[in-house]
């Protein structure tokens, strides 16, 4: 599964690079007016032999997984959870969580953690650090496990570099961590490699609250593990991320996991209401006589199947009664024409 970024994700990706040398404004030809160029260095897509077009395809093929969560994301969605689930735990951080006595060189994730990990009663916490092409964190390129711990009252760190590793969640000894020691798992993974992060995660069987994309829910990679009850949505989507240079930028991502949530709050969200009752310009039958329903709202007394968009899943929509019945995406086509994609749900 790969990320949905919109344009302006690819352009704002695209003037991070160190190699930006700048951006050029082109005003309609019926005005008649001279182009302004913030840099006069700056050559033409024309001169380098480029067109918007190329310029888009370049970004979406780079995996720019660089994206650093917030702090007040993860306090957000963290503080919706009982503290019990972390008692005597180890919880594992498994995705490029530097740790470092610099918060601007540690993971927020980490941070967190530091900051209450007396309260939350935990046991230990793993984090990991990647060896990949670019330096993340500014922790140079030498991969490591660090374990902290308490000691006499003490928190405690200690990092060990081992031989052959980097720090890659699918690393035989990332493998072997999560399987012998974690018990919660709990860090934002790279969106290019979702799929195998999900294969990995839900395979050990081990507790998790991780944030990856918001199509997930009506991806097809992803709905057998809903389908299964294997992983459900968190409490919050998170829409803005930190890059290197500690800009925000914006992906659609939400927080997932397979720890019970009770009186989820987006419940008020969903309209489920006798199919009479909702609006006619948010219900309509599709080419194949299928059912679509938006803007949450929900057929109460509705037996086939109908689609929804990953809105409704998100909010809690199989917690209500419902179930997803198709193990793959639904695209709808109305008078020819495919509109966006979906979900297949029937009421049980």
């Amino acid at each position: 599964m790969f990320i949905s970024f919109k344009f302006d994700d690819y352009v704002n990706f695209i003037k991070s690079h160190h190699l930006f040398a700048g951006e050029i404004f082109i005003k309609p030809e019926a005005e008649q007016q001279a182009v302004k160029i913030v840099k006069k260095t700056t050559p033409s897509l024309k001169a380098r032999g480029l067109s918007p077009k190329d310029v888009m395809e370049k970004a979406k093929k780079a995996e720019n997984d660089e994206f650093y969560t917030r702090y007040e994301d993860i306090e957000k969605e963290l503080s919706m959870y009982d503290k019990s689930i972390w008692k005597d735990s180890v919880a594992y951080c498994n995705c490029d969580d530097a740790v470092d006595g610099d918060e601007k060189k540690t993971s927020a994730f980490v941070q967190y953690f530091l900051n209450n990990f007396k309260k939350l009663g935990l046991r230990k916490l793993i984090c990991t650090h990647y060896s990949g092409k670019i330096d993340l964190f500014n922790q140079g390129y030498a991969a490591y496990v660090a374990y902290i711990f308490t000691k006499d009252g003490k928190i405690e760190m200690e990092k060990k570099h081992l031989k052959g590793y980097d720090g890659s969640f699918d690393h035989p000894i990332s493998l072997k961590i999560l399987k012998e020691e974690a018990d919660i798992v709990c860090t934002n993974p790279p969106f290019s490699r979702s799929i195998d992060y999900w294969n990995a995660i839900i395979g050990s069987g081990k507790k998790f609250i991780i944030i990856s994309n918001i199509s997930n829910a009506i991806n097809t990679a992803y709905i057998p593990y809903f389908i299964k009850k294997q992983a459900w949505a968190g409490y919050n989507r998170v829409d803005w991320y930190l890059n290197p240079k500690r800009q925000l930028t914006d992906a659609s991502g939400h927080w997932y996991t397979n720890i019970p949530i009770k009186d989820r709050p987006k419940f008020k969200q969903l309209k489920i209401m006798p199919l009479k009752n909702i609006p006619e310009k948010y219900r309509k039958y599709d080419d194949s006589k299928t059912l679509l329903v938006d803007s949450c709202y929900v057929p109460s007394n509705y037996i086939k199947p109908f689609a929804v968009s990953a809105r409704p899943i998100l909010n809690g929509l199989l917690e209500k009664g419902y179930q997803i019945v198709q193990e793959k995406r639904y695209t709808p086509y109305i008078n020819g024409r495919e509109t966006f994609a979906r979900v297949l749900v029937q009421k049980i």
